[in-house]
């Protein structure tokens, strides 16, 4: 059973490397501390384990002081799997367009990262690979699509 867990938000990278090893976790929800062990950041990357980032929730936390602060922009850049997500969606009072939004005004991503970023999540979906290869063309054809909008100025 594919299983997320949230670590490294609140407790640092020793409870990220509990969830992995003990829990067996396929995917991190927030891992905001994980910068702090660069060997298990490292090792994240090398099997590909999906960080779940929840930026508002993490500044309403505490985990970080603001959008702007937050470690996502160099786990991007170090080439780690994220995706972007609102954590508890009612408590937190965001959308996942505010959370995309606030990455591209807080942490400077550009349309292609973005993009990276929200296929990211499709690839990482607890899904069989036939339901999954669906989402991904379809998603895809709609980026295509919105990119055919924005040359032609529409």
């Amino acid at each position: 059973m594919a299983a997320t867990i949230h670590a490294g938000e609140a407790y640092g990278p020793e409870s990220i490397h509990q969830a992995l090893h003990y829990c067996r976790a396929n995917r991190i929800g927030h891992g905001t501390r994980l910068y702090e062990d660069p060997d298990l950041m490292q090792y994240v990357n090398d099997f590909r384990i999906p960080l779940e980032i929840c930026l508002t929730s993490n500044v309403q936390t505490g985990a970080v002081p603001s959008l702007a602060e937050h470690p996502l922009r160099a786990y991007y850049d170090e080439g780690l799997v994220v995706t972007l997500n609102t954590d508890n969606r009612l408590i937190s009072g965001t959308t996942l367009t505010d959370e995309y939004l606030g990455v591209h005004e807080h942490l400077a991503f550009a349309w292609g990262e973005l993009v990276e970023v929200a296929r990211m999540g499709f690839e990482s979906a607890f899904l069989h690979w036939d339901e999954k290869e669906a989402m991904l063309e379809r998603f895809d054809e709609e980026v295509e699509a919105l990119e055919g909008a924005r040359a032609g100025g529409s």
